[in-house]
């Protein structure tokens, strides 16, 4: 199999096979994230990606499923993109399910009948990485689209039929527009329609422009109560149905259905700011090295 290092996979989807279509991420400027720091991006060739295919055909002829790599597969056009993911059918004709990570603006230069095709082939579930909707906290940390962005690209998705992830990246927008970024992203969020939403704690890792900011005063990180205040604002607000989902760097684990357990995910975030040992978090919090 060809794979770029470093290999990253959505672990809540089913984590094999797995196969590359891109190699590293066509923006790779978000100023909290060094995924790819060190790998341009460019397109898998296509006979790599045939003959992984056949070492997958000879493996797993049975596969249900299969995970698209790297960070944003759908940055390719339509025209590249198909002829793909029908190798990948060709290849594994039972397949049910393709999933892949993107971003919002990689869906621009398709249309919803173009989606609709692609879903039609079996891209049926995309995680998009959003972060937040509040468009100061976007540029801040140079996303690179706008919250009406998300709204437009969220809403072909669901035009097409293609399910589709949202994440609120808890902390990113700093104490200075912490609440901004709750309240905003809550609002854009509610106005579609994700599957699931998740959510995990900013943590600085070396190397990232925020962490370099951090450092020079520039840019306040939450503390871990304040991560959880701010969460609390965006679960307050948040009315969609769907599945939350809080990953390694969330102070919490608040996964599984929201709108039944919304009282229970406040009244637990609530006790954990009242009564949880903050030190022990920030110390588990500094130990990460990695996403």
């Amino acid at each position: 199999m060809h794979f770029t290092e470093p290999v990253y996979r959505n672990p809540y989807w089913p984590t094999f096979p797995l196969i590359q279509i891109t190699q590293g991420c066509t923006h790779n400027s978000c100023k909290f994230c060094t995924m790819y720091k060190d790998v341009p991006f460019r397109m898998q060739p296509m006979e790599w990606i045939e003959e992984d295919l056949k070492e997958l055909r000879a493996t797993v002829p049975h596969a249900k499923t299969i995970q698209l790599l790297s960070a944003n597969p759908m940055a390719l056009t339509y025209d590249r993109l198909m002829p793909r993911l029908e190798l990948i059918r060709k290849y594994l004709p039972e397949l049910e399910h393709m999933y892949t990570a993107t971003r919002v603006s990689d869906l621009k230069n398709k249309s919803v009948d173009e989606l609709r095709r692609l879903r039609e082939v079996g891209l049926n579930e995309i995680s998009l990485g959003v972060e937040s909707g509040d468009d100061w906290t976007l540029q801040r940390i140079n996303k690179g689209y706008s919250a009406q962005d998300i709204l437009e690209q969220c809403h072909k998705l669901e035009e097409a039929g293609i399910a589709h992830w949202m994440t609120f990246l808890n902390g990113v927008a700093g104490r200075e527009h912490s609440h901004e970024h709750a309240v905003n992203s809550a609002l854009i969020f509610n106005q579609c329609k994700p599957m699931l939403v998740g959510t995990g704690g900013l943590t600085l890792f070396p190397g990232t422009p925020l962490l370099e900011e951090a450092q020079r005063g520039e840019f306040t990180p939450l503390t871990e109560q304040e991560l959880m205040e701010e969460l609390k604002t965006f679960l307050e607000l948040l009315t969609c149905d769907c599945e939350l989902n809080t990953h390694h760097t969330s102070s919490l684990y608040l996964s599984g259905p929201f709108l039944p357990r919304k009282k229970q995910i406040l009244d637990a975030l609530q006790d954990a700011i009242d009564h949880a040992d903050l030190d022990a978090m920030a110390a588990r919090r500094a130990n990460k090295r990695g996403l």
